[in-house]
């Protein structure tokens, strides 16, 4: 298998970030600025970075089931799907797009800078966009007042649970994106007593340290987001945001999810939103709704810079980078993570 570069996925978390989701007109004339866009975002990210270099800049490009077919055809990463819905004492709802940018920088007129000339080059080949921009809060808090991300991997182990390898090594270097937009109750959140709130969230709101399990919730939302399979955590890695509009009385966190396989993040959505066993869900919904539900595959930084022969008819097409044997090495098609 050939090794393939991979976008910034494990970028280092920063304190601004703009997650822009777009979806595109329908015809094939709507589809041509999104493909060129595909091999000009690298130089575009250090072009505009390079006004500022000490800000970090970086964007990942991901795509939406449906665009994929329409941008670059097949064959296509195994396991990209729509977004699929989950219903239970609350709901996990589907909503359209067909690309993400991930757009990350320590300032956030870096972020918006790249957001702008993103825009332009899609120009009117654009249906609708949702345009979230997050900020850090405090200590790596959300706005619920507990700090998120606390058990997020690191160096080989985020590339480990991020990045696809080789059981699907045409799209090795790739990884799976979800998304989610979170909207919080947060008069009912700050009436409850602080114990309460710790006992949902499974640690302590100060310290940020874990409650022991003799006293932690089965329900807590840290135990039903840690998944165990055959004797082995499967980790993502997040990297959620804080946003708000005061005056609207909005306030949310966007989530984030990278993963190698979206199983990962669809079984901890089973278990917060129907609940493990069922009925035993997570009690943060009660006070956290989501908006929003998007599934992506952001393919590796080599995929987007080499050139798309045909515009996506192609089965055979040259964006898989071919090893040196010729062949384009397609990995497996089975259904299950390896």
């Amino acid at each position: 298998m050939q090794s393939c570069a991979a976008q910034q996925v494990d970028a280092k978390l920063t304190n601004a970030a703009i997650f822009l989701v777009i979806t595109l007109k329908p015809g094939p004339r709507n589809v041509a600025p999104c493909r060129d866009l595909c091999g000009e975002m690298a130089s575009l990210v250090r072009a505009v970075g390079s006004r500022i270099p000490e800000g970090t800049l970086s964007c990942v490009m991901a795509f939406g089931s449906d665009a994929w077919d329409r941008i670059f055809g097949a064959p296509r990463p195994r396991d990209l799907h729509t977004f699929r819905e989950i219903e239970g004492r609350h709901r996990a709802v589907s909503t359209p797009g067909d690309v993400l940018f991930h757009i990350r920088a320590t300032r956030m007129d870096l972020c918006f800078e790249l957001a702008t000339h993103v825009m332009e080059r899609l120009g009117d080949s654009v249906a609708s966009a949702d345009e979230v921009h997050g900020f850090g809060y405090f200590d790596s808090r959300d706005l619920i007042g507990f700090v998120d991300g606390t058990e997020n991997p690191t160096d080989e182990a985020a590339a480990e649970a991020t990045l696809v390898g080789d059981e699907d090594a045409g799209f090795s270097g790739g990884s799976y994106v979800m998304v989610q937009k979170y909207l919080h109750d947060l008069r009912a959140w700050n009436a409850l007593p602080e114990s309460e709130q710790e006992k949902i969230i499974g640690r302590t709101k100060l310290s940020n340290i874990e409650l022991d399990d003799a006293v932690k919730p089965s329900c807590a939302h840290n135990a039903l987001t840690s998944i165990i399979e055959d004797g082995r955590q499967l980790e993502i890695l997040r990297d959620n945001m804080s946003f708000g509009d005061a005056g609207k009385g909005e306030y949310g966190t966007y989530f984030i999810g990278y993963a190698r396989s979206p199983h990962r993040i669809e079984k901890m959505l089973t278990n917060m939103f129907i609940g493990n066993p069922p009925g035993n869900y997570d009690r943060l919904l009660d006070f956290s709704t989501a908006i929003t539900g998007t599934l992506f595959f952001a393919p590796s930084a080599d995929f987007l810079a080499a050139p798309i022969v045909d515009g996506g008819s192609d089965p055979e097409r040259s964006n898989h980078l071919s090893p040196p044997d010729g062949s384009l090495g397609i990995g497996s098609l089975k259904e299950t993570e390896q």
